[in-house]
C-alpha cells in the first residue's frame, strides 16, 4: 500500500514506520526499494519495553517489518516482533557494536498460534510478580527499588529490573524468587532516568518527557551546566521527574558558553569619577551586563552593554575615569525584547491579512487617480516643424463692416476661431468629413442649411483670428484691396 503526496513528487511507502514504541523505532528510508528484504540476511527484533535485539535469518524465512518471530534464548525461545529488515540492519549493528558474529542468535520460525497463547500467558504475570517481588525485597531489608518484570516468551525466564544508589548483595532474593516463582531469575539494574524513560510522563514544560520519546544515551548533568546558564540552584526547579537533574539543561550549555566569551570577566571593576561599580548580573544572550556600587547588594544599578564595558575598562586601563557608564547609551533608547514568533498573540495572523489587503488597495487607488502627464522631456502640446500647405476651400462669410474700412488679412498661420474645446491650432485646417461651422448672421456664400452652429451668445476665444487665407466675402460695403 502506497501513499502519495499531495504535491505529486511521490508516494511514501507505509512500510518504512515501524511500531511507534517510543525511541526504539526505526524508520526505513529504503523499505520501498525492489530486493532490500533480502539483501541482508540479519533482522531487528524488538521486544517489551526498551529491549532489542539483532538476530540471523539462516532459514531464509520471508520476513517483513511487523511479524511476530520466535527466536532463540537462553534457555529456551522468546517471542519479537520484526521492526527492520533490509541493508539498514548492519549499520544499526554496527552503531550498537554488535561486531563479534558469534554474540548473534538465530530465528526458530514465525509465530505459531501456540506461542502466542503462551506468550500472553506469560505477559500476564508481569504485574503480579512485580509487586510480589517488591514485598520480598523490603522483608530481605534491601536497599533497592523493583521498576519493572519482564517474562520471556516461552514462560521459562523472567528479568527483574530495578534501581539501587549503592551496590545490593541480592544472592538471597534471587534464591526466594526462584523458589516463590519457579522460572530462571535474571537482574537488571537501570538508572533513575531509565525507569522515567519506561514509566513515561508529562514534563514541566507541557510535553511528554525526552527520555520517553528520543533519547537513547544519556549524559551526566552536573550543576554547572546550571551555572553557565545563569538559572538559580534550586534543587526543586532542576530536578525532573527521576529526581536527577533535568537532561534539558545540557542542550544550550555550548551556546551560552560561547556567548560568555563576548562579556568581561566578573572580577573587574569599573571606575567612574563618582564611584566605582562591581559586577552584579548579566543577560548573556543579549549581552547586557547590570553593575552596582555594591558587591552584594543591588544599589545605583546601572545596565550597559558589552562594548561599553570594553571601552570603560580600556579608559581605566589608561588611567581615565569616565563620568558616567552611561555616556553613550543615553542618546539611543534601550531596544524591547520583541516576541518573534509571537505565540502568545491570538490575532498574530490577522495583522498579515490586513497589511496586505490595505496595500492592495492603495495600489488600486493610484492606478486609478494617476492623471496622465506628458513625458518629463516633451511640451504639453507639440507643434509642427512644417505646417502643410492650406487648401482654399468655400470662403466664409464675414459680418457688415459698418464703418468700411477694409478688413486686414491675417497672417499665415493664424489660429482658427473654431475649433472644439476652445484651444487654437496654428495653421491647421479642419479634418477631412467635418462640416465647418459658421459664425451667426451670414450674408451671401454661406452655407445656410449647416447642422452645426455655434450658439448666438457663446464667446469668441480669446487671440482667435480668422482662417488665413480666407478672402473676404462681396458685400455692398466692403472694398477689396
Amino acid at each position: 500500500m502506497d501513499f502519495t503526496l499531495h504535491n505529486g513528487s511521490g508516494n511514501l511507502c507505509c512500510k518504512s514506520c515501524g511500531r511507534q514504541d517510543k525511541q526504539l523505532n526505526t524508520y526505513d528510508w529504503l523499505a520501498d526499494i525492489p530486493g532490500n528484504a533480502g539483501a541482508c540476511e540479519y533482522v531487528e527484533v524488538q521486544f517489551k519495553n526498551t529491549r532489542k535485539g539483532y538476530f540471523r535469518n539462516s532459514n531464509r524465512l520471508p520476513l517483513e517489518k511487523g511479524d511476530t518471530v520466535a527466536v532463540e534464548a537462553t534457555p529456551g525461545h522468546d517471542i519479537g516482533v520484526v521492526t527492520l529488515t533490509g541493508r539498514l540492519v548492519p549499520l544499526q549493528m554496527r552503531k550498537a557494536n554488535i561486531k563479534s558474529e558469534a554474540d548473534i542468535k538465530r530465528i526458530y520460525r514465525k509465530a505459531k498460534q501456540v506461542d502466542m497463547d503462551k506468550y500472553r500467558e506469560a505477559k500476564a504475570r508481569e504485574h503480579s510478580t512485580m509487586i510480589r517481588a517488591r514485598q520480598i525485597a523490603l522483608e530481605l531489608k534491601l536497599d533497592m527499588k523493583i521498576g519493572d518484570v519482564e517474562y520471556q516468551g516461552d514462560g521459562n525466564k523472567a528479568i527483574f529490573y530495578y534501581i539501587a544508589d549503592e551496590r545490593v548483595d541480592f544472592r538471597q532474593l534471587i534464591k526466594v524468587l526462584a523458589d516463590v516463582f519457579r522460572v530462571r531469575i535474571e537482574m537488571k539494574q537501570i538508572g533513575a532516568r531509565q525507569e522515567a524513560g519506561r514509566i513515561g510522563g508529562i514534563g514541566p514544560c507541557g510535553r511528554e518527557l525526552c527520555c520517553a520519546t528520543w533519547m537513547t544515551s544519556f549524559i551526566s548533568v552536573s550543576t554547572s551546566a546550571a551555572r553557565y546558564q545563569d538559572i538559580s540552584l534550586n534543587p526543586q526547579k532542576l530536578a525532573g521527574q527521576c529526581a536527577k537533574l533535568k537532561c534539558c539543561l545540557n542542550y544550550e550549555v555550548d551556546c551560552y558558553v560561547e556567548a560568555q566569551k563576548r562579556l568581561p570577566s566578573k572580577e573587574i571593576e569599573l571606575e567612574t569619577k563618582d564611584k566605582v561599580y562591581y559586577y552584579f548580573k548579566a543577560d548573556i544572550l543579549s549581552n547586557q551586563i547590570t553593575y552596582s556600587t555594591e558587591k552584594n547588594a543591588p544599589t545605583n544599578q546601572v545596565t550597559i552593554s558589552s562594548r561599553r564595558a570594553f571601552e570603560v575598562i580600556g579608559l581605566n586601563k589608561r588611567g581615565i575615569k569616565p563620568e558616567s557608564l552611561l555616556e553613550e547609551t543615553n542618546s539611543s533608547e534601550a531596544k524591547k525584547a520583541t516576541d518573534l514568533l509571537e505565540q502568545e498573540s491570538v490575532t498574530r495572523f490577522d495583522r498579515n491579512k490586513n497589511k496586505a489587503n490595505n496595500e492592495g488597495n492603495r495600489k488600486k487607488k493610484k492606478k486609478g487617480n494617476k492623471p496622465q502627464q506628458a513625458a518629463p522631456n516633451e511640451p504639453a502640446t507639440l507643434q509642427p516643424k512644417e505646417q502643410p500647405k492650406e487648401q482654399n476651400p468655400k470662403p466664409k462669410s464675414q459680418p457688415n463692416n459698418k464703418g468700411g474700412q477694409p478688413k486686414a488679412q491675417p497672417a499665415k498661420g493664424g489660429q482658427q476661431p473654431n475649433n472644439k474645446g476652445g484651444q487654437a491650432k496654428g495653421g491647421n485646417q479642419p479634418a477631412k468629413g467635418q462640416p465647418q461651422q459658421d459664425s451667426p448672421k451670414q450674408q451671401g456664400g454661406g452655407d445656410r442649411n449647416a447642422r452645426n452652429r455655434k450658439p448666438r451668445n457663446r464667446p469668441k476665444p480669446q487671440g482667435e483670428r480668422p482662417q488665413g487665407g480666407d478672402k473676404p466675402a462681396n458685400n455692398d460695403n466692403a472694398t477689396q484691396e
